[in-house]
């Protein structure tokens, strides 16, 4: 059981200390070369974020727009899975001990993990390897809670979605389980899709605050500095995925972490101002 506060609470009373807002970046594992990310965590650091969400290749990922399913597909044939992606946060972990690293990503994968390399596995890698948090798309609260105890045992926190057309009934029960913070998908469907309603996000997170009492994060539609700005203004946290994928795609090696970082570094003084 360790004893220093979880990094992604250090990292949020931090920020509110501050009165400043959370980036979250998220990358595909492995996109768009194999031996890339390790790189681009410490370059998109640099630049501003807070969190870097890296996306755990799978071959069915129901959850994810066009844009993430293609970069998923990509590093899968580059050959990045759970063992590879786990050697890049701790390759990540060589140099930077504070930023927290969320991995999001499908049961399956863990769950494969675990049977080739023995039950609780993989809780015990990723805490090794120095992940903070996860998310399991796939995964309802209802049937999580053995899961986040035993992620908690081990320094991480256990993180799940809430959408426009999450109950009450489903906030508590997120609120029961969860923790580090919460993402709100901000569209309804999948990732990287549409135009983003802020005054949407704005009426529900009163009510998402009312049962879930952790930061909330709010992602799917952002795609530049203004909108993460009008998010940033009622969100404790934002979290830019697609936009930054499709920046990266089809771009030499050497132009990998300039682009993210010029990118985010825009967001960030945005989130700032």
């Amino acid at each position: 059981m360790s004893t220093t506060p979880h990094r992604i609470a250090a990292t949020f009373a931090a920020l509110q200390a501050k009165g400043r807002k959370a980036l979250i970046p998220y990358v595909t594992a492995g996109f768009p070369f194999a031996d890339i990310t390790p790189a681009l965590m410490h370059g998109m650091v640099e630049a501003g974020a807070d969190i870097i969400e890296l996306g755990v290749p799978f071959s069915d990922p129901m959850a994810d727009g066009p844009v993430i399913q293609k970069a998923g597909e990509k590093a899968l044939a580059l050959g990045t899975g759970l063992k590879q992606v786990l050697g890049h946060v701790r390759e990540f972990r060589g140099r930077n001990k504070d930023t927290p690293v969320v991995l999001m990503g499908y049961a399956n994968p863990v769950e494969r993990y675990d049977q080739i390399h023995g039950k609780d596995a993989f809780v015990r890698d990723a805490a090794e390897a120095g992940v903070d948090g996860v998310l399991i798309v796939d995964y309802p609260p209802e049937e999580c809670a053995d899961f986040a105890t035993k992620l908690r045992a081990h320094g991480m926190d256990l993180i799940f979605l809430l959408a426009p057309t999450s109950t009450e009934e489903r906030m508590q029960e997120v609120a029961r389980v969860a923790s580090g913070y919460v993402y709100y998908v901000s569209l309804k469907g999948v990732t990287g899709s549409g135009a983003l309603d802020t005054s949407a996000v704005e009426a529900m997170l009163p009510r998402i605050r009312q049962h879930v009492h952790i930061p909330v994060g709010v992602g799917f539609g952002i795609r530049d500095a203004a909108t993460a700005q009008a998010i940033g203004k009622v969100a404790d946290a934002v979290v830019i995925g697609s936009r930054i994928i499709q920046l990266l795609d089809d771009q030499p090696h050497e132009k990998i972490v300039p682009l993210a970082m010029d990118f985010l570094r825009g967001v960030r003084k945005a989130l700032d101002a």
